[in-house]
């Protein structure tokens, strides 16, 4: 095999290396006594199921959030979209609202707060960073004004209990050990990769990503495209949302922070290009699961104040790689 045919299986198989060689890293390091690792080892059947149980919201919303950021856009409000939709579900179960209108209700919130991150990004043209950043902290205040005085989450208690069956859609085990979030996940994870490589939605963010003037020049209505996939990430934000509720049996307003950041580094892992034009839903999810491993896997090993410092580095690495990625498919 020659050099050129070396340098191109190594662009396309990366991300599957890193993470087999992340999971053996925390395979052979000896875990700590951390309840989730039921039998003291990261490949036990126990531990991958507790982790993939875990890693549902970043699966459910790591693909529409790669879609978007093909498309040259991002959105910094996730994670706040994400703990919003989470307080609104728990609010609606705890007084009384059974499964389907609560989550009918929290997928229409997911929808206009998509909405309107595209109003302000495509209709408005304020630059995604700020537009999403302001949403960000409009999100997470409602969210905490929702929370009545003196709680910190929506949960139940002696007086108003929460429901048993509010863990049935994140916790309950219907096949190998997994609930229906996870195989829910696993559905939006394959339409979205069918979405991305069959349709004019797939190919259209590629086309805006890679140049907006020549693609609006061919017929393209990117505002109209831009301000869809928005939605889709909204969506998918409340979706997420409702699973990390489901999981915790509580609204908690402060349970999506990180995920913006969590969406970026699975993205740029995953080898889409930071500035748009091209991407892969499926090597992005790749990126998902390296992320909830290194997560879980450093919450066995350091301390919690080095675990920040441990992701952004992982962030940096994510950063570094894209870049040289971009830069050799350039010269290609």
């Amino acid at each position: 095999m020659n050099g050129e045919a070396w340098r191109a299986g190594i662009k396309k198989y990366y991300i599957y290396v890193v993470l087999a060689l992340i999971v053996i890293l925390f395979s052979v390091v000896k875990l700590g006594q951390v309840q989730m690792f039921g039998r003291g080892h990261f490949l036990s059947p126990d531990s991958l199921i507790n982790l993939l149980r875990t890693a549902v919201p970043i699966l459910t919303l790591s693909g529409a959030f790669t879609l978007l950021m093909i498309s040259g856009y991002i959105d910094l409000s996730v994670g706040s979209a994400m703990s919003l939709a989470a307080v609104v579900f728990a609010l609606m179960v705890l007084n009384g609202f059974s499964f389907l209108p609560a989550l009918l209700a929290t997928l229409l919130l997911g929808v206009g707060m998509g909405w309107l991150n595209g109003l302000l990004v495509m209709k408005l043209r304020i630059t995604p960073v700020i537009a999403t950043l302001v949403t960000l902290n409009l999100f997470k205040g409602i969210a905490l004004l929702i929370v009545p005085h003196g709680l910190s989450a929506i949960k139940g208690s002696a007086e108003k209990l929460m429901p048993a069956w509010i863990n049935d859609y994140a916790r309950k085990a219907v096949l190998l050990g997994l609930p229906w979030a996870f195989y829910a996940a696993i559905l939006v994870i394959a339409i979205l990769a069918v979405v991305q490589r069959k349709t004019i939605l797939g190919k259209y963010a590629a086309a805006i990503g890679g140049n907006r003037t020549a693609a609006e020049l061919s017929g393209i209505n990117a505002v109209r495209m831009g301000w869809l996939l928005y939605i889709l990430v909204g969506f998918f934000a409340a979706l997420a949302g409702l699973a990390r509720a489901s999981y915790m049996s509580l609204g908690d307003p402060l349970s999506g922070d990180g995920m913006e950041l969590d969406n970026i580094i699975a993205v740029l892992l995953g080898g889409t290009a930071f500035s748009g034009g091209e991407g892969s839903v499926l090597k992005t999810i790749i990126g998902a699961l390296i992320i909830m491993c290194v997560t879980t896997g450093l919450m066995t090993v350091i301390p919690a104040f080095w675990q920040v410092m441990a992701k952004g580095s992982v962030l940096l690495l994510a950063v570094v790689l894209n870049h040289l990625l971009v830069r050799a498919r350039a010269r290609a």
